[in-house]
């Protein structure tokens, strides 16, 4: 048997298992709940993992330590500003959002927790963040759907159509019957797989490199620069930038949702334990690889063509063609969970925020959870369609999609939860021109290459929405008292 059958071994025995994940999925899912949010059910290792495959993506296996790898740990920067905003927000925001969303309507979506604890008559907040929602991840699921089709035609020779519409197939299947659960369930495994892929790697490369002492000094061999966080490449605004990062995390949907479906408040303690010790050991494990992939090159000549290829070829070089695949599999696992995590929060934003909203307002719930495959299914096409020319214009907008939910979620988020004075008006104002700013300020070469976009973006948006929250504040005993009994449950959750 050939190292690329054992590879492609595999990748098929991970596609089988998440195909099965989906079907354990679909028949837990009873009506809309469960669909969209898992029943709010989740324990706190799945809502931990899920959380971190759904966030990671690709770049965790091959562009941090391609970064690391080509530049030296100044490039780390960014991880220490996600560890810490990914902190915060587990802090923060998790078991406010958890109780709050319930207290509020028994709110499912993001849009419709913005739109039930604002009061929003017009309905507006829910209409205007469900278009963002929906425009911004159907792009996003079209850059996996190419990463995936580039994956197979990279490390198996497949055509990249092919490559794309299996990824797409798959994922689409267990998403779209499974919904929540499965998107959850499949996400921890896959965080799992990503999670071992990084650890073991380094740690076996360190035995073939010589110990820690000769893979260290064969490293400063190459690059006497390359352990420096401070490096002479450095400036603080590139440094404020890359910490910037950890910003984004308040508003990114497919994220934060993991927070609503958490079984408890008390649980969201150690959910943040085992989701933040997940991220810093495979951020650890994703420099460490690079590094130790310097270190190999450096003792046995050569180098890699593409840098951010240094974990796929550690891999193949460290270990037998099946275990290889794994590590493989930890890559289209990266992938995969983001899609699908994608998918599933624009399936509710185009059913829950749009459509019921809009249209249907005492259907079955049968009827919306066909309402929101259809919606999974719909998206998935339109997402390959875009992705179908690999070299699309249209994929460039991604780049601005961390900022832009960033900039205006973010500060909405944070204040819906913690200041009761937070109008309507005030969120949609404070949410559009942070989406705004942080697009034009992309757009520019200059300004981008001075600040990341998310800094003014998100700045902006809640200077704006404090200000017109206050001169369009009026008293509501509703809202105040949904806040006060937030508060109180949140206590008496947190006590027991």
């Amino acid at each position: 048997m050939s190292g690329h059958a054992f590879q492609l071994l595999a990748i098929i025995i991970y596609m089988l298992a998440m195909i099965i994940i989906g079907w354990f999925a679909y028949r837990r899912t009873k009506n809309l709940n469960d669909y969209m949010l898992g029943g709010r059910d989740l324990g706190p290792a799945v809502t931990a993992l899920s959380a971190g495959a759904a966030d990671m993506s690709g770049w965790l296996l091959m562009g941090l330590p391609g970064a690391i790898y080509a530049v030296g740990l100044v490039e780390a920067w960014i991880a220490i500003g996600l560890t810490v905003g990914a902190w915060l927000n587990w802090f923060l925001v998790a078991p406010r959002l958890r109780v709050y969303t319930q207290v509020s309507k028994d709110s499912i979506t993001i849009p419709s927790f913005l739109d039930n604890r604002l009061r929003d008559n017009t309905k507006l907040i829910r209409i205007v963040s469900g278009i963002v929602i929906l425009v911004f991840f159907t792009f996003y699921v079209s850059s996996g759907m190419v990463s995936g089709g580039k994956f197979f035609e990279s490390s198996f020779g497949f055509d990249y159509h092919t490559g794309l519409l299996i990824v797409s197939a798959v994922t689409v299947g267990y998403t779209l019957f499974g919904g929540f659960l499965a998107v959850s369930y499949t996400d921890f495994l896959q965080g799992l797989i990503m999670f071992l892929a990084l650890v073991l790697v380094p740690i076996v490369g360190v035995f073939v490199t010589g110990g820690i002492g000769e893979t260290i000094d064969s490293i400063q061999a190459v690059n006497p620069e390359q352990f420096s966080l401070f490096a002479s490449t450095a400036t603080a605004a590139g440094i404020i930038s890359s910490v910037a990062w950890g910003l984004g995390y308040f508003g990114q949907p497919h994220i934060i949702v993991r927070f609503m479906a958490i079984k408890s408040v008390k649980e969201t303690k150690q959910a943040r334990r085992i989701g933040i010790g997940w991220m810093i050991l495979s951020l650890l494990g994703a420099t460490c690889t690079a590094l130790v992939g310097l270190a190999y090159f450096q003792q046995n000549g050569g180098n890699v063509d593409d840098p951010e290829t240094i974990f796929i070829v550690m891999g193949q070089i460290l270990f037998h063609p099946f275990i290889a695949g794994i590590m493989l599999a930890a890559i289209l696992a990266a992938i995969m969970s983001t899609i699908s995590s994608q998918l599933i929060v624009t399936s509710s934003a185009l059913v829950e925020d749009m459509y019921k909203a809009l249209f249907k307002k005492d259907a079955s719930d049968k009827h919306y959870v066909m309402a929101g495959r259809l919606a999974v299914l719909v998206v998935s096409v339109i997402a390959a369609i875009l992705g179908w020319n690999p070299d699309s214009s249209i994929l460039d907008l991604v780049g601005f999609a961390w900022a832009g939910f960033g900039a205006a979620f973010g500060p909405t988020i944070l204040l819906a939860l913690y200041w009761k004075k937070l109008t309507n008006i005030g969120a949609l104002v404070g949410m559009v021109a942070g989406a705004v700013v942080a697009y034009v300020w992309g757009q520019s070469e200059a300004l981008s290459a001075m600040l990341y976009e998310i800094v003014p973006g998100f700045i902006i948006n809640l200077i704006l929405a404090v200000i017109v929250s206050l001169v369009t504040y009026k008293r509501n005993p509703e809202i105040e008292k949904e806040f006060e009994d937030t508060l109180a449950l949140l206590k008496s959750e947190k006590e027991k």
